[in-house]
């Protein structure tokens, strides 16, 4: 199989691109060469996106079985590499998100639930991330027809993550007792429900998907029989890094009245009830959809945050902030101390 990866480098795109290699595929990745290094053994090409030019001069290399866009955001601009590439892969596969549905989390969704109203050539200004990401799922299907496949994807989690969700909560566990006490804030109730999905499970599916000729719209998040709980999430973290952290587990009420921001700093926890995790991937399933076990992430994120001797730990520099600072999780401890 030969693939194109517009993007290839960083987390989800370097996933597609390292399991693609793997399989014994052929990849070709277009990117800046800016953002992180191309996994080895890509055939890279240098270019922007958003210039007519490079894209023209890309379609140059083709053809390809399948393109994979890891780095669409704005219709438009999604819109001309569509074009551009029209003639040049049997299948468009673009990454969306479950965000496209605007009955979601306060409703299930499934495949078919109506996505945002938006147009398919907006602009960045005309709409958020799960509006806009609507419409480069139209404009994908408009003129790719026939040949289009949106994967709309749950929580990415796994080595190589440059959001800084799991590598937060890492860092925080395997800090404690030094820079940090051994007594950890963990928010709420440890049975909680959490249903992330491993970002290599997902470029797995792609090729599964890519195989298959399928498209249409998937949901690719965690599956129900690989549900886990926030507690088995920080349990893990503790294994993983060999930490000596003590979780004292404080109340959802409680946090919810103190300044503190939840899913970023309480890193991937919400209070009761306001995002179900539960995600209908039975279509996703049936056409071969697998996830590991969140233990089984959790360790290999560990394993490339650690990797020679620290050195990928220490240079690690996430999208965005994630996790409590020392100091404001010993003064949440502190109020809660003084409320008990």
């Amino acid at each position: 199989m030969r693939l194109l990866i517009l993007g290839g480098s960083a987390f989800l795109g370097r996933a597609v691109a390292a399991g693609a290699l793997a399989a014994g595929h052929e990849v070709t990745v277009f990117n800046r060469g800016r953002t992180a290094p191309d996994v080895p053994g890509v055939r890279a090409v240098r270019g922007d996106r958003e210039s007519q030019e490079d894209l023209a001069r890309l379609a140059g290399h083709g053809p390809w079985d399948a393109i994979v866009d890891t780095s669409g955001y704005v219709p438009r601009v999604v819109g001309d590499a569509v074009r551009a590439l029209a003639d040049s892969a049997a299948t468009y596969v673009f990454m969306s998100t479950i965000n496209v549905f605007p009955d979601w989390p306060a409703q299930p969704v499934t495949d078919d639930s109506p996505l945002h109203d938006c147009f398919p050539d907006a602009g960045p200004d005309d709409g958020d991330y799960g509006t806009l990401k609507a419409g480069c799922e139209r404009v994908v299907a408009r003129d790719f027809p026939g040949r289009a496949l949106s994967l709309r994807l749950g929580l990415l989690l796994g080595p190589h993550e440059d959001i800084g969700r799991l590598p937060a909560l890492l860092l925080r566990m395997a800090d404690a007792g030094t820079t940090r006490t051994l007594r950890t804030l963990a928010p709420g109730d440890p049975s909680s429900p959490v249903n992330p999905i491993d970002v290599r499970d997902i470029a797995d599916f792609v090729l599964t998907a890519v195989d298959q000729g399928l498209t249409g719209g998937y949901m690719v998040a965690g599956t129900p029989a690989n549900a886990s709980t926030y507690g088995e999430l920080l349990e893990a973290c503790i294994e993983a890094t060999g930490s000596a952290a003590e979780l004292d587990w404080v109340a959802s009420d409680f946090l919810q009245t103190q300044d503190v921001e939840v899913w970023s700093e309480l890193t991937i926890w919400i209070p009761p009830g306001e995002v179900p995790w539960e995600t209908d991937t039975s279509r996703a399933e049936a056409a071969g959809l697998r996830c590991r076990p969140l233990r089984e992430t959790v360790r290999d994120t560990w394993a490339w945050l650690a990797a020679d001797d620290g050195a990928v730990r220490r240079s690690y520099q996430p999208r965005r902030p994630h996790g409590l600072t020392a100091e404001k999780e010993r003064a949440l401890l502190a109020a809660w101390d003084a409320r008990a």
